[in-house]
């Protein structure tokens, strides 16, 4: 194989989806399995797209993700010169044409011909000259058919009667995808083009384009499969999480999603799913990409984020996760406790929950089913709060096996008084964290302190006598 050139070249959008950014790692991945370049160009023909915000909002996903570009990132509204040339070559040679008809007109002539909705070469032969609202038209061959052999999907036949003369250079003067695509292609000498299946039906234009304008030898193409949500619907942003900066602000890292994204349409040999970057980068071929669609499945991609986080060391947890953090929070509580918060969390943004109880003054809100249930109806429960807190206020704070033991001593003193299993770590998890459930209380309790264990106890004793 000669050295690949592919390019991701998305629209300037306003945000990243995540289907680009699946198309985006394939180009990568194929680059980098073949020691080819990997080039960015951002087609920003659209007038009103033409921002540092909407170009930002491509490129820091990438950088997020880490897939590195050698070449760019272009754009495509800086080469419109070429652009121009390539639609005047197109005129000159007869094999487009001006068009000032409108969508109104051509329905129009459409419907008293009897013919298919659409535009029906209307103006071939009618000498429009060029002018401002004027449109130029690609004069599709009256027979035959175009043919793309696409790496994925196969052999592609579209045939010309089909085709409308589509348009190639819009009314404002600026080129339309086709055009700038083909010409682009060319000039970048790009070998390889990897995108959505979205896209398929556009590349017999393409390749038109490419002949008539005597390009020679046409890049190899290879449309993915489309990613479909759990109703086998294509992803939409109305009403599928899409963007990627969604899952960047909840806390998936780039690593899991990564991962999970080569997983869309491809698998490994050897069926193994969770695996480094550089393994997926030496398994990595076109060849086992799957033509159906790609289930997007949020709880698959949530496990395999659980998988990473559990991978990190405890410092790189607490360093990583203290972006989603309050910054009152002290990190190195986090890293002590990041072990048991690790087995729990799916996202970096659930961490704080966890944590919180840890770092406030008082409990002001209490889950009102594990008040119930630990302190209403939990056996002997004002006894097992009073006791608690006369142990524990002359029980050292710094080994969690000594807070164990006192505690559960608690409950195996009562139990033999009464006769009955009396549980003491229930309640005391109430009266510390408000909550029923969480990480184990001892580690937690030497950071939460002698003081406010003691305070938090007399405060959900007090509520509960009254």
């Amino acid at each position: 194989m000669a050295t690949p050139r592919v390019r991701f070249a998305p629209a300037p959008t306003g945000y990243l989806h995540v289907g680009s950014a699946r198309s985006a790692l394939f180009n990568w991945l194929f680059a980098r399995r073949y020691g080819g370049q990997f080039i960015l160009r951002i087609e920003d023909t659209d007038e009103s797209k033409k921002s540092q915000e909407f170009v930002d909002a491509i490129v820091e996903p990438l950088r997020w993700l880490g897939l590195d570009w050698d070449e760019g990132p272009f754009f495509q509204s800086e080469r419109r010169v070429a652009h121009d040339l390539a639609i005047q070559q197109l005129v000159d040679s007869g094999q487009a044409y001006f068009c000032d008809l409108s969508a109104a007109d051509s329905q129009r002539l459409s419907t008293e011909a009897g013919l298919r909705a659409g535009y029906h070469g209307w103006s071939r032969d009618r000498g429009v000259a060029d002018a401002a609202g004027v449109v130029v038209r690609f004069r599709v061959p009256d027979e035959g058919s175009t043919v793309v052999d696409d790496l994925i999907r196969g052999r592609v036949k579209i045939a010309h009667d089909t085709l409308d003369d589509f348009v190639i250079r819009r009314g404002d003067g600026s080129p339309t995808f086709f055009l700038a695509n083909a010409v682009d292609d060319h000039d970048m000498e790009i070998t390889h083009v990897i995108r959505g299946e979205d896209l398929l039906n556009t590349t017999p234009k393409v390749k038109l384009l490419w002949e008539a304008l005597g390009y020679g030898r046409l890049p190899q193409y290879a449309h993915l499969p489309l990613l479909v949500n759990e109703q086998r619907k294509k992803l939409a942003k109305r009403r599928d999480s899409v963007a990627l900066s969604d899952f960047v602000s909840q806390g998936f890292l780039p690593e899991a999603m990564l991962n999970y994204l080569a997983l869309l349409g491809w698998g490994a040999p050897d069926e193994v799913e969770i695996r480094p970057l550089g393994e997926i980068v030496e398994l990595f071929s076109l060849e086992a990409v799957n033509k159906s669609s790609a289930f997007f499945d949020l709880v698959k991609l949530a496990h395999v984020n659980q998988v990473y986080i559990k991978a990190l060391s405890a410092a790189e947890f607490a360093q990583t996760v203290a972006s989603w953090l309050p910054a009152h929070y002290d990190l190195a509580v986090v890293e002590a406790l990041a072990p048991e918060l690790q087995q729990r969390i799916s996202t970096l943004s659930e961490a704080a929950s966890w944590l919180d109880w840890i770092f406030v003054d008082e409990i002001d809100d209490y889950d009102s089913k594990a008040w119930q249930r630990a302190m209403v109806k939990g056996r002997a429960a004002p006894t097992v709060l009073v006791e608690l807190g006369e142990v524990l206020s002359g029980v050292p704070f710094d080994d969690p096996e000594h807070l164990r033991s006192a505690v559960l001593g608690v409950g195996d003193r009562l139990s033999e008084q009464i006769g009955a299993r009396v549980m003491s770590q229930a309640p005391l998890r109430v009266a510390l964290t408000g909550s029923g459930a969480g990480i184990p209380l001892w580690e937690a309790m030497t950071h939460l302190g002698k003081e406010k264990t003691l305070l938090r106890i007399a405060a959900a004793h007090k509520r509960l006598s009254g």
